[in-house]
């Protein structure tokens, strides 16, 4: 809990990369274990690793040691995985049961933990199973581990005014904020712009705004008040002809990406003709993740108007080097983003994603799908949910 406005609690919340579980109810898959000699263990555990180093379990140790009834010490190890029916044994890969003949080995079935701990709660229970390596999930970035109040303040000002944002378009929107958080400056900000805002605001919408932030389910509300959320109700656009003839209409134009575009925009003006290599590219990503002491920050400039642009363009500032995409920069999206956002913050190299409200129908960061947390990608970010306090709605702190 972080305190912001009137000593109100904006709780920041952080959404791992995958489902967490109760720590007594952890998912299990059954392996293939069996006891073996300690003399042999360090041959076994070789030609294990070499036939089937067991990707799936990477935090599990392959053997584990008893001392039954204060008796000698006994070693069991981890074959392979086990199949759905426990009573066949030809699920056993061919050269596993070759090793099981060759040291003569009385196999088992026992239960480990499907996934890695993500607490020390979690990982106390796995290694009564069996035991596993605990790693906290830290990523080098800086608020998984807890925000300073300084850096609370911060994430709550911003994501005021992403809501902010949200609230000022004709219809409820979701809005998104761009912000380089090594000099807390706005990089961009933008509202949903699938369909034209050259209609008449609707006050009625914008009247109840609050009240409908208050719930955390788009499903409680009347779906007519959600449709022009784009991340909520992605394929809407395709079921109503009638927002085709507007000025502005455009499927993919979400908010995320949008602010995404009036950044590149931003760097083309301030960096005409610059160029990052992908050497360079390299050294900026590596040194924003980088656990060294010495935080290195990305340099940006705050331009108000085309004068002061142009100074900056036509200046002598050869010192300054154009950014590769969004890299190292923080988002703030009033609705959790859904998986074509979120794959686009992926490619741009984002940092950090905050969100004020789950998104339940098509949520690609914890509602629906948990898209960092998918081992392919080439990056990954970390995910917050900003949790905001019923008083503070209820008297129209965003008004």
């Amino acid at each position: 809990m972080k305190n912001f406005e009137d000593h109100e609690s904006w709780e920041i919340i952080y959404i791992p990369d995958k489902p967490p579980f109760p720590p007594h109810q952890q998912p299990t898959v059954n392996v293939y274990a069996a006891v073996i000699d300690p003399k042999h263990a360090n041959t076994l555990i070789r030609k294990l690793n070499h036939i089937l180093p067991l990707e799936n379990l990477r935090h599990v140790k392959r053997v584990r040691k008893r001392q039954p009834d204060g008796g000698s010490t006994q070693l069991s190890v981890i074959l392979c995985l086990a199949g759905e029916n426990d009573s066949q044994l030809d699920t056993i890969p061919q050269d596993v049961v070759k090793l099981i003949d060759s040291y003569q080995l009385e196999t088992f079935i026992t239960k480990v933990c499907r996934y890695a701990p993500l607490s020390k709660e979690e990982w106390v229970e796995q290694c009564k199973l069996w035991p596993t390596s605990f790693h906290p999930p830290t990523y080098n970035i800086n608020g998984i581990t807890g925000f300073s109040e300084e850096e609370s303040h911060s994430v709550c000002t911003f994501m005021k005014l992403a809501l902010d944002l949200a609230k000022s378009e004709c219809q409820m929107v979701n809005a998104a904020v761009i912000v380089d958080p090594s000099t807390n400056e706005v990089i961009a900000r933008a509202c949903d712009q699938v369909y034209s805002c050259s209609c008449p605001i609707n006050h009625e919408v914008t009247k109840n705004h609050d009240n409908m932030l208050l719930h955390s389910s788009a499903a409680e509300e009347p779906k007519l008040l959600y449709d022009a959320v784009s991340c909520l109700n992605p394929w809407g656009w395709s079921n109503d002809s009638n927002h085709k003839s507007c000025d502005s209409w455009h499927p993919l134009r979400h908010a995320a990406i949008v602010a995404i575009e009036d950044s590149a925009a931003r760097d083309r003006h301030l960096f005409p003709g610059g160029r990052l290599d992908l050497a360079e590219m390299d050294h900026v990503e590596s040194a924003l993740t980088s656990p060294s002491p010495k935080k290195q920050k990305t340099k940006s400039i705050h331009v108000n108007n085309h004068e002061e642009l142009n100074a900056h363009i036509n200046g002598c500032h050869p010192e300054l080097s154009r950014p590769y995409l969004c890299t190292g920069y923080d988002i703030y999206l009033v609705w959790e983003p859904c998986a074509m956002c979120a794959m686009a913050l992926v490619h741009q190299r984002i940092k950090r994603i905050f969100y004020a409200f789950p998104n339940p129908t098509a949520g690609a960061l914890g509602s629906v799908h948990r898209l960092q947390g998918e081992k392919s990608l080439n990056h990954h970010y970390a995910v917050f949910k900003v949790s905001l306090p019923q008083e503070s709605l209820n008297r129209g702190i965003m008004n």
